[in-house]
């Protein structure tokens, strides 16, 4: 009767333990609950990026919006619009100030995949701004510091969103 009730168990096991990292003998190779433990703090890492990009992003847009004087200088280029170009600072605070928003409307309706892909595809605007600073001669530090590393902070979160696993039924 144990013996049955071994094999029961072991069935049972490696049945919950489907698609979490299972050996062939149906042990988890972080433990009975070490890659669930694991996937959450992924996904709680992920999501705390993207929190963060999400806050960082749309502050960057309201600066632009209502304080653009004190806002230009960081982004590297060494010259700004001046007189009717100062438009320019509306149309830079609406495109930041909208992925900002994008991301958290997407982390609250759980929507983690299309969140990863948006944020593959918002990756290019950081580079191109580090692309844009570099070729007009402005700050290399801050091209490569700002906008470079916000490039590869983008491309790691909706990495990470891409690469979570999917529940499964």
């Amino acid at each position: 009767m144990s013996g049955t009730a071994t094999i029961a168990s072991t069935s049972a096991a490696n049945t919950s333990a489907v698609g979490t990292g299972t050996t062939d003998t149906g042990a988890s190779a972080a433990g009975p609950t070490g890659s669930r433990t694991a996937r959450t703090a992924r996904e709680r890492t992920a999501t705390v990026l993207a929190v963060l990009l999400a806050l960082g992003i749309g502050y960057v847009g309201l600066s632009y919006l209502f304080a653009p004087e004190s806002t230009v200088s960081g982004f590297g280029l060494p010259e700004w619009p001046h007189g009717g170009a100062t438009a320019f600072f509306d149309v830079k605070g609406i495109r930041d100030l909208a992925p900002g928003i994008a991301i958290l409307a997407l982390l609250a309706t759980g929507h983690r995949r299309a969140l990863g892909m948006l944020l593959l595809a918002d990756a290019l605007v950081p580079l191109d701004d580090a692309l844009n600073v570099l070729s007009h001669h402005g700050s290399a530090a801050a091209a490569y510091g700002i906008h470079g590393a916000t490039a590869v902070a983008v491309a790691l979160t909706g990495t990470l969103l891409l690469t979570e696993r999917r529940p499964s039924v």
